[in-house]
């Protein structure tokens, strides 16, 4: 166990990780030839593609240091902050993290959450000051941030550079020097635990898991403490670039158990494993369930592709820990999804996924967060979609959830930035210099304001030099009201939104003229109202695609000409009555995207 080391990698997003654990690899021949590409623990074609990592990669490499052979074990984790939930989990696996910072771009909001999560876990960190080769690199300056942040000296800070390689020795050395060897008995009852698992269609559901105590054999009898199922371990093993099967393993190892688990339901992320002769006392703690921030309804295209968008999204859960979902039925979409996620970019990723993984074609409404109603009796009720609020003459207020969010920036952006913060309702708790020309800001925001355009609208006023952090706060009373969405005086539930008393005109009416541009004309005029319970407060109106009945009545009398338009509007009016509006998925893209 004193030649094991287990470590994560955290940062900001956009600094470097993912390149640098390309190199730790590269240098520890873990990878070599045609396996050896850029991103290569980035195995989705969706974190190619944007350049980002959505999931945490676990992978062993062996290093030689002072003549002795150490086993490494990486996990290299996400840096956006809608994933940091995969970045706790990968903390809970580890004794050491490496913390890069950008030397071009400094100390950014996510490297601060991310520091914090992994010192109350009593991780041993090592800073790194990544991208040294660039011309734009400051690395004097951000070391003196390193410094102030954690406390250092100077000394212990590794210069390095993932693209040329310069510093990967000294980090595996540090590794192997200043990170802690797992603590744990070999002899003792087994306990495991579980902090990843994907499915396979041909070999069921692969946990990940490292050992906290004891020993696994192939073969074993062992039992999932918080389901309470057992089964065989058929086959144990470690992640290497793929799965290498090993005869046992014991306390500090890091590795992966195949027992033939068919249902998602049984693998729960956080859970503890253990032999069913000898059982561990107590399960391992300090997993939390993890709280969705942003709801969505997720409805298939065809109906009779509801069963198969269950099953796909368990098994996305099951990858994805941080999903979570519940059946709902709309007026509109017919049977779908109340889904949870944790911000607009995990719920973008996840729509793609459910594309690209499992072929389904879906429609997402418009996002929104929770809210607590408590109605004239005195009850509270936990609302996650405007139509499921009771009658407003039951209401006696509602609260909705406010964040902590902490942005980072150049002082130069203040300016801009405040009056974005104050646009979107936002209460400035403090500001303070974190060193040179670099401010912190300290807001209490509504979450609602800022599911929909906020993280953009801050990285284009501050030409992508603010970062930005945040954590639910607590819920405060506000004055919200339901804005509901007509077309010919019904009301499209899909398209319905709880929204500031202050925005709402505004909001309608964009609303109003954005879905004029979006819904295609029909044989008969279509009105699009916004209202407010009876009250409407915004129209608009599609005109109809009419056909000229009158060509062939040139000259002669009007009122020849007039019969035919009289006969015409009638057509209309029936036509009216009986039409049905189809809405384009596009539009309910666009509501998110008004601005």
């Amino acid at each position: 166990m004193n030649h094991i080391r287990n470590f994560c990698i955290i940062a900001h997003i956009d600094h470097g990780k993912s390149t640098l654990a390309d190199r730790l690899l590269e240098y520890t021949n873990t990878v070599a030839g045609k396996d050896l590409q850029n991103q290569v623990l980035d195995d989705m074609d969706l974190e190619r593609e944007r350049g980002i990592t959505i999931k945490s990669h676990a992978i062993q490499m062996e290093y030689v240091c002072g003549g002795e052979k150490y086993v490494l074990n990486l996990i290299d984790t996400p840096g956006h902050v809608d994933f940091s939930y995969e970045v706790s989990r990968s903390i809970a696996a580890c004794e050491g993290a490496l913390l890069i910072v950008d030397a071009s771009q400094g100390i950014q909001a996510q490297t601060i959450s991310n520091l914090y999560m992994a010192i109350e876990n009593d991780l041993e960190i090592i800073p790194v000051v990544n991208k040294v080769d660039l011309d734009s690199a400051m690395p004097e300056e951000v070391e003196d941030q390193i410094i102030e942040l954690l406390g250092c000296s100077r000394d212990e800070i590794i210069r390095a550079s993932g693209k040329t390689g310069i510093g990967v020795e000294d980090i595996l050395n540090a590794i192997v020097e200043r990170i802690p060897a797992p603590k744990g008995d070999v002899n003792a009852p087994l306990q495991c635990l579980i902090f990843d698992s994907v499915f396979n269609p041909f070999r069921g559901i692969i946990a990940y898991f490292k050992i906290c105590n004891g020993t696994i054999r192939k073969g074993d009898m062992v039992k999932f403490v918080a389901t309470g199922k057992e089964y065989d371990a058929d086959e144990i093993g470690v992640l290497k670039l793929d799965m290498v099967p090993r005869a046992s393993l014991s306390a500090g190892d890091v590795g992966y158990i195949i027992s033939g688990i068919k249902t998602s339901k049984e693998v729960k992320v956080g859970d503890t494993i253990t032999h069913v002769q000898r059982p561990c006392d107590a399960a391992i703690d300090g997993f939390e369930e993890v709280k969705p921030m942003v709801f969505a309804g997720v409805y298939p295209i065809d109906a009779e592709d509801f069963e198969n968008l269950r099953a796909s999204l368990e098994k996305l859960q099951l990858n994805d820990a941080s999903l979570t979902f519940q059946p709902e039925s709309s007026a509109a979409l017919g049977f779908g999804f109340r889904c949870g996620f944790l911000g607009l970019l995990h719920m973008e990723i996840v729509q793609e996924r459910l594309d690209r993984e499992f072929d389904m074609d879906v429609i997402t409404t418009v996002p929104n967060v929770s809210y607590m109603v408590y109605d004239k009796k005195g009850n509270k009720s936990e609302v996650h979609n405007p139509s499921g609020l009771p009658d407003i003459t039951m209401i006696d207020h509602i609260e909705e959830p406010y964040i902590r969010a902490s942005v980072i920036t150049a002082t130069d952006y203040i300016g801009p930035i405040m009056s974005l913060c104050l646009g979107k309702r936002g209460e400035l708790i403090k500001q303070e210099y974190i060193s040179g020309n670099r401010v912190e800001l300290i807001y209490d925001m509504p979450l609602g304001e800022i599911v929909i355009d906020f993280y953009d609208k801050l990285k284009s006023i501050s030409k992508g030099y603010a970062s930005f952090d945040y954590h639910i706060h607590d819920f405060r009373e506000s004055k919200l009201v339901k804005l509901d969405i007509l077309l010919n005086g019904e009301s499209v539930d899909a398209l319905s939104t709880l929204t500031h008393v202050d925005n709402a005109v505004t909001f309608g009416r964009r609303m109003c003229e954005k879905l004029k541009e979006l819904i295609p004309r029909q044989q008969f005029d279509i009105a699009i109202q916004a209202a407010i319970g009876a009250k409407i407060i915004a129209r608009e109106t599609i005109k109809a695609v009419r056909k000229d009945v009158t060509a062939k009545c040139y000259g002669g009398d009007i009122s020849r000409k007039r019969k035919l338009l009289e006969k015409q509007k009638k057509g209309k009016k029936r036509m009216k009555q009986i039409g049905t509006v189809e809405v384009p998925q596009k539009a309910f893209l666009a509501v998110m995207k008004l601005d």
